[in-house]
This record gives C-alpha cells, sequence and structure tokens, in this order.
C-alpha cells in the first residue's frame, strides 16, 4: 500500500523497491510516486523469455503474468518511478551474465535509471552490463555472499575499464557514478 511506502521512508529508507504489487496493481505506483516523489520509488521486476520477447514473472518469479516486458516498463515509467531493477529469472544464479539483450530492450523505452541484476558471475560481467547492456547501475549477490569476489575487487575493475564507480552506497549495488538524474531521451 501507498501506506506501507510511506512508512519505510519514515522509518529511514531512501528507497522502495516494489515488484509483485506493481503488477497486480499499477495505481499503486502512480500513488507512491505523486505521494513520495518518483526518487524514491523503484520497480523491481523479474521477466522470462517467452518465445521472441520477455513475459513478466511475479511471486519470486513462480508465477507468469503473461505481461509483456518492454509494455510494463513503459507504463511504469509513465506512471512515474524513480527507476528499474531488471531481474532476469533466466539468468539469475547462473553466473554467465546479464541478459545483455534484455537490458537493451529495457535501455531503448527507458530515459530512468536502469539497474541489472541476475547473472553476474565474472569481473567482466560487471562491466558488460553498463558498457554493453546500457545499464545505469549492476548488482550482483552470489559472487558476494560466496566469496568469489569482493566489492573492491569489483569496483577496481570498474574504475580500470573508466567506470565512474560511487564510493558511498550499499555494497551490492555499483553505480557508474554521480547522482542518478533521468536519463534525456
Amino acid at each position: 500500500t501507498v501506506e506501507d511506502v510511506r512508512n519505510a521512508l519514515q522509518a529511514g529508507a531512501d528507497k522502495v523497491s516494489i515488484e509483485s504489487a506493481a503488477v497486480l496493481n499499477p495505481e499503486l505506483v502512480s500513488e507512491a510516486a505523486k505521494l513520495c516523489g518518483s526518487q524514491a520509488v523503484v520497480i523491481s521486476v523479474s521477466p522470462r523469455r517467452v518465445g521472441s520477447r520477455w513475459e513478466i514473472f511475479i511471486k519470486g518469479g513462480r508465477e507468469n503474468t503473461g505481461r509483456d516486458l518492454v509494455e510494463f516498463l513503459r507504463e511504469m515509467q509513465d506512471r512515474g518511478v524513480g527507476e528499474i531493477l531488471l531481474n532476469s529469472v533466466d539468468e539469475d544464479g547462473q553466473g554467465n551474465g546479464y541478459d545483455l539483450e534484455m537490458l537493451k530492450a529495457a535501455r531503448d523505452v527507458l530515459t530512468i535509471p536502469l539497474i541489472a541484476s541476475s547473472g553476474a558471475g565474472e569481473l567482466e560481467h560487471f562491466y558488460d552490463g553498463i558498457a554493453q547492456g546500457g545499464a545505469d547501475a549492476v548488482l550482483a549477490a552470489s559472487v558476494f555472499h560466496y566469496g568469489k569476489f569482493s566489492v573492491g575487487e569489483v569496483k577496481r575493475y570498474l574504475e580500470e575499464r573508466g567506470v565512474c564507480v560511487r564510493k558511498n552506497i550499499s555494497p551490492y549495488t555499483l553505480y557508474k557514478g554521480g547522482p542518478l538524474p533521468p536519463r534525456s531521451a
């Protein structure tokens, strides 16, 4: 609910991520962005490739909604969200890299920041998500949880390749650098 979003922000959260509820009740997204500001509303979306397109899955990637990813992203942006967190159900936990084709399709329709998630297994995957996929930020979990890389190693790798990495952020999300203003079309 919008009240849940407000309570999280009042408790100290900078942003609130909405996933299944955004699909089931898109008006919630509009209300939350209007009441709390676009910068506080992040939509987490978990698509899976179905034929020649990506369809939105909810409930932790277990239930297919049949909604087209690209259409959904356009709608969420129009409803005022500040960022999109794109989780590839197909690549999650595989360590084969982000779904670059899906990231590019998302980047083509979005002017707001895009965070790549699901698939990083090697250092070059982080760079590829930004340089090839067009993500504004990259997120990973398993490689850090299981000690394959440290956050510092990933930051150094990206900096060596010319990516400006923010130093004062969550250790699991690495941004291109600087504040994340909306992109121009």
